[in-house]
């Protein structure tokens, strides 16, 4: 079976894809309320199913998920005995950031430089599309030799963990032989690429009390606790001098034994100024796919427009942790919870409060769908060989998937290779790797129907 017939039917499709990618950015469809309108999303929800209904999808419903949000289901009968390959990506997006910092607008796809620009093109409205795609391919070619479940989350970003909660008082609906998760991507660019491991996390808040009320920096400072200051020196007890996660009690020497990451590709990929140092200790692998990082990613303070010389009464961040494979994310949640109260300055009150937490990951690579999807990726990549690599992010609902179907194989793949700048401004993908990971989806869906088939 060659990639031919596949290929050509992908490449004219191509300009229907651009197309309803751009319909599909549009949406502000960020998973919170009190930054976008729940419009947004549920317009969004809206169009995928609308989607499915077209591709001639069964049973296709909008699920309420415990967190408030909606997730799209749909079902396309195979042949009869055919195994079911559950189809995963999210039409939730990130906030967009900085306005301002973005090129072009950040729901408007636009092209440039051989890319297309817009929040959620490559995470992973993208990953939607490109299932659209191979189906499509296979119809156009004798038919798609599977049943096909497709599943679209509605709050992957924000981690609330509404479908998987869904999930499992639903075991039945997302049930399948195989999973090809969507949400991940290849190490660069034209290298394809599953991912075998998946960094868990865990979110919180934490506050930091130190005074009834904000002082006159003047009168009062030099004694008086500043709880900005305070949380500042509380936040900087979790990195030691070289930038390595020091949480007490939590591990950070475990070894990546894979693909390696050269510092100089990382560097170029993370963007990093020069004479920057890199974080951390170990080989960038060890870093970035083995061990734990903690990141502050927001402060509330007062900016420094309309500033005045005052001290702080209160003062809150928001800190994620990655937790690799092998750490238990609930014991890595405890540990951080308790470095931060020990860990408070001048007998300051400190408040934790968790907002999200789920699981590193480990797929099984030795599994026959992982041949399956080697033969498909080499065909639509030729001369390259499928690779396997680990990645720092997380997709805490494939532990959820793991644990209801523990027979099930699980595959990761997806368009969010280093270019595309995901959770950043400017973020875009790759139209050549849209087609060929769509080639290679379709392409493994048909090796593996014929696997089972002998």
């Amino acid at each position: 079976m060659t990639a031919r017939p596949i290929s050509e039917t992908i490449a004219s499709l191509m300009p229907r894809a651009k197309a309803e990618l751009a319909e599909l950015v549009a949406f502000q469809s960020v998973a919170d309320p009190a930054q976008f309108p729940k419009s947004e999303c549920e317009a969004a929800a809206d169009w995928v199913a609308d989607a499915l209904r077209a591709e001639d999808f069964q049973d296709v419903a909008l699920l309420d998920t415990p967190d408030g949000t909606r997730s799209v289901y749909g079902f396309l009968p195979g042949p009869a005995g055919a195994p079911t390959v559950l189809l995963y990506a999210h039409y939730d997006v990130q906030p967009p950031l900085d306005e301002s910092a973005w090129l072009s607008p950040p729901f408007e796809l636009t092209e440039r430089d051989g890319r297309w620009y817009g929040r959620g093109s490559a995470d992973c409205k993208g990953g939607f599309i490109m299932h659209l795609l191979a189906l499509r391919a296979l119809k156009a070619d004798g038919g798609v030799p599977v049943s096909v479940k497709v599943i679209a989350e509605g709050s992957e970003e924000q981690g609330t963990g509404g479908l998987e909660r869904y999930a499992e008082a639903h075991p039945e609906l997302l049930a399948a032989d195989t999973i090809v998760i969507g949400d991940t991507g290849n190490f660069r660019v034209g290298l394809p690429t599953v991912t075998a491991t998946l960094r868990g996390m865990t979110m919180l808040r934490v506050c930091v009390d130190t005074l009834e009320g904000n002082l006159h920096s003047g009168q009062f400072g030099g004694a008086a606790p500043d709880a900005l200051a305070a949380l500042i020196q509380l936040l900087a007890s979790l990195r030691a001098e070289d930038g390595t996660t020091t949480v007490d009690g939590l591990a950070t020497d475990t070894e990546w034994d894979g693909l390696q990451y050269p510092e100089a590709e990382f560097r170029k990929d993370a963007k990093v100024l020069d004479g920057v140092r890199l974080i951390g200790s170990g080989t960038v692998a060890d870093r970035i796919w083995a061990r734990p990082a903690v990141t502050v990613i927001g402060i509330d303070c007062p900016p420094v427009v309309g500033a005045t010389p005052s001290l702080q009464a209160s003062a809150r961040a928001q800190i994620s942790l990655r937790v690799p494979p092998g750490q238990d994310a609930a014991e890595a949640t405890a540990l951080l919870t308790a470095h931060l109260k020990a860990h408070a300055p001048w007998g300051a009150r400190v408040a934790v409060e968790q907002v999200g937490q789920g699981q590193p990951f480990r797929a099984d690579t030795s599994s026959p769908a992982y041949t399956s999807m080697a033969q498909a990726m080499e065909a639509a990549y030729p001369g390259e060989k499928m690779q396997t690599s680990g990645m720092g992010g997380s997709i805490p609902l494939c532990n959820t998937l793991a644990a209801l179907y523990p027979e099930a194989e699980i595959l990761l793949i997806g368009l969010s290779e280093p270019e595309a700048q995901i959770h950043a401004v400017n973020e875009s993908v790759s139209p050549q790797e849209l087609e060929r990971l769509s080639i290679a989806e379709a392409l493994f869906l048909r090796n593996y129907a014929e696997s089972k088939r002998a």
